[in-house]
């Protein structure tokens, strides 16, 4: 059965100022119980309190984050430096599971570039499975650009048929597709889904008042940025229909991520995230 958890990019303030074990702690208290790592250092000492939060607390290390290469400004290991860590770690958390946040800036740059990341994906993924671990790839909008009428993602996927899928059903509607049909596509591929809500906020005072200065361009960039992320059931994804579609489709893990926060606490928006989750019917897979 899919298990809800957290993402703990949200959380990465907490970890370096409490801990990874104290900030798990609160997790749990909320009624999550699984975490994928993303955006914290893999030192010593958190890998200490992940594995102290697994055993005491239940915690679940549903995933771990890794590049393929080294990432300058990124707290992300890279399988091309770090490979035998990696897969250390990973079994030290019982961690099966290892995702790509995000293809490399350059990647981008063509469909050549985009092939030539995929295939050395390919090549970890294949490695990895040797030691019973599999590799993700983690979506954003960028990746339904069209090389020759192909989805960028497509292209990934079709260049590493080992390495599965890890979808953002934000960041596919931010990227102009439906998501229910785009987990259905990957059906088989997909064992982790991060939900976070799509939500259109309210033009703020101030840029009427850009307006009214004459500052057209200004007002227009606030126009532009009345796309924001949201807490899950707070935006306008159609929550009830993706969770199982999300199931259907063969997700171990369903992650709830909030980019950012609108002035928030982290543990306001997870809460709220949480019971409204629960009110659509979705408190077993807590």
């Amino acid at each position: 059965m899919a298990k809800i958890g957290v993402q703990a990019m949200m959380l990465k303030e907490s970890f370096a100022e409490v801990g990874a074990f104290e900030t798990l702690r609160k997790v749990s208290a909320i009624g999550y119980n699984a975490v994928e790592v993303s955006q914290i250092p893999m030192t010593p000492e958190n890998v200490d309190e992940l594995e102290r939060a697994r055993t005491e607390l239940g915690m679940d290390i549903a995933a771990l984050s890794v590049a393929v290469e080294g990432r300058k400004g990124f707290p992300v290991e890279s399988l091309a430096e770090n490979f035998d860590k990696i897969v250390d770690d990973a079994k030290r958390l019982d961690s099966t599971l290892l995702r790509i946040g995000m293809l490399p800036f350059p990647a981008m740059k063509s469909l050549e570039a985009v092939v030539d990341f995929a295939k050395t994906a390919n090549g970890y993924a294949e490695r990895l499975q040797e030691h019973g671990i599999s590799l993700y790839y983690h979506n954003h909008h960028v990746e339904f650009a069209k090389f020759d009428g192909k989805y960028m993602l497509d292209v990934i996927a079709d260049n590493s048929p080992a390495m599965g899928m890890e979808i953002d059903v934000h960041w596919v509607q931010r990227g102009g597709l439906d998501p229910v049909r785009t987990l259905q596509k990957y059906a088989g591929k997909t064992a982790m889904v991060h939900l976070k809500d799509y939500r259109i906020g309210q033009m703020p005072e101030s840029s009427f008042a850009l307006l009214e200065q004459g500052d057209f361009a200004g007002f227009m960039a606030e126009f532009k940025n009345v796309v924001q992320f949201a807490e899950v059931g707070e935006g306008n994804l159609d929550f009830p229909s993706i969770v199982p579609a999300a199931v259907e489709a063969g997700a171990q893990y369903l992650l709830v991520e909030q980019d950012e926060l609108y002035g928030r606490t982290v543990w306001d928006a997870l809460q709220t995230s949480h019971d409204n989750l629960v009110a659509m019917g979705h408190g077993d897979l807590f």
